[in-house]
């Protein structure tokens, strides 16, 4: 029972993963996260009631975005992987959004000055590009995942650790954006655990975040995720620890002449 309920699993894992969307995994409690001590959404609410213009960095699918109704007058929504592009502009086109697709986060397409509020949830960003086309005083949201995002999966599963942004944290971030020309209005960093209630879940997940484990397949790691298997049985979950922070960053105002 035990290989024929692995083989089960590894092959309920080929389910096509769209969007930015995990609720195959989450809906089915499969994998559950700590709740963080903050909520991204609550941090943009208040700041959209009085911004004519907002744009929403690496929207994904759109998903989120598209539950923020009503949003600013003026709202637009970049992307950066392909797949996702069609997907976000399906959901979002009808509510009178643009989707810009962004292969280089230091030329982005849009004015200087023009966006009050600009939000991202786990895009890259240049915070120079960004200062430019924020309108003086306007305010910066991003909530980040941080470089040792899910080691613990790297660990498991014997894989390289190392994949050229461990240091990304609120400290560096912060001085990144201060050197930009913003003031910090808030910041928060937390190690929040993720719990995986089988091996299946796991791969499924890793299929979705492949720069986690570069090169990863199910073949390359059969025997660790065979082993891993076993010891979920055992034990009844894989626990690992996200990494997330997030800044509020306001656009330092221009002096009078």
């Amino acid at each position: 029972m035990n290989r024929a309920y692995f083989n089960f699993l590894i092959q309920q894992a080929e389910k096509e993963f769209t969007g930015w969307d995990f609720s195959y995994l989450t809906e089915t409690g499969r994998m559950a996260s700590e709740p963080l001590a903050w909520n991204y959404t609550n941090w943009v609410l208040p700041e959209m009631v009085n911004a004519a213009s907002m744009l929403d960095m690496g929207t994904g699918g759109g998903e989120l975005l598209s539950l923020l109704t009503p949003l600013p007058s003026h709202t637009a929504a970049t992307e950066g992987y392909g797949p996702n592009i069609e997907i976000a502009a399906e959901r979002l086109t009808p509510l009178g959004i643009e989707v810009y697709k962004v292969d280089d986060d230091s030329r982005l397409p849009f004015d200087d000055r023009l966006f009050d509020l600009i939000i991202n949830r786990h895009e890259s960003y240049d915070p120079q590009e960004v200062n430019r086309i924020l309108k003086p005083g306007g305010l910066f949201i991003t909530q980040q995942v941080g470089g040792t995002d899910n080691l613990g999966l790297n660990r498991l599963l014997g894989a390289k650790e190392d994949f050229g942004y461990a240091g990304w944290n609120m400290e560096k971030a912060v001085q990144q954006l201060e050197a930009a020309g913003f003031h910090i209005v808030a910041s928060f960093e937390a190690y929040p655990y993720t719990r995986f209630y089988d091996v299946g879940a796991i791969l499924y997940y890793l299929k979705a975040i492949p720069w986690q484990i570069e090169g990863f397949s199910f073949k390359g790691y059969e025997k660790k995720l065979r082993e891993l298997h076993d010891e979920i049985l055992r034990t009844g979950y894989a626990e690992v620890r996200s990494h997330r922070f997030i800044i509020k960053a306001q656009k330092n105002k221009e002096k009078p002449a």
